[in-house]
């Protein structure tokens, strides 16, 4: 991994672990350990999703450009189906707050995807790669 995609990634994971913490605290007050423990779980799934997926786009971003649409949307697919195995299996556990668990997926997807999309806003990225021409 490039130190560019580590930052980016850095720049993604770290807001998202403080929107967590602050979810894990709101889901503790509101529904006890079971909350907290349903919030750690959500935080937990959606940074390995995002930290696998950008580390699989990344390095076939860089080995084959052409396939890059079709991962992202296969991996996306994978994800989607993963993730309501999950739910479909979890529906009716006591293990842990399920509404904690969504609250706190939700929120943690919207922080990680608005610090992605500013990050590559503020990169400076070549269009054509130079001397490509």
């Amino acid at each position: 991994m490039q130190a560019d995609d580590v930052r980016t990634l850095r720049r993604s994971a770290v807001p998202t672990a403080a929107v967590g913490a602050v979810c894990a605290v709101v889901a503790g007050l509101a529904a006890g350990g079971k909350g907290v423990l349903g919030a750690a779980l959500a935080l937990l799934v959606v940074t390995f999703f995002f930290a696998i997926d950008y580390v699989v786009l990344g390095r076939a971003g860089r080995n084959n450009p052409q396939r890059l649409m079709a991962l992202a949307m296969g991996s996306y697919l994978i994800k989607f189906v993963v993730l309501a195995v999950l739910s479909a299996r979890f529906k009716d556990t006591t293990l842990f707050n399920g509404k904690a668990f969504g609250f706190t997926a939700i929120v943690c997807v919207l922080s990680w995807s608005a610090t992605q999309v500013h990050t590559w806003m503020k990169a400076k990225t070549f269009y054509v790669e130079p001397g490509k021409l």
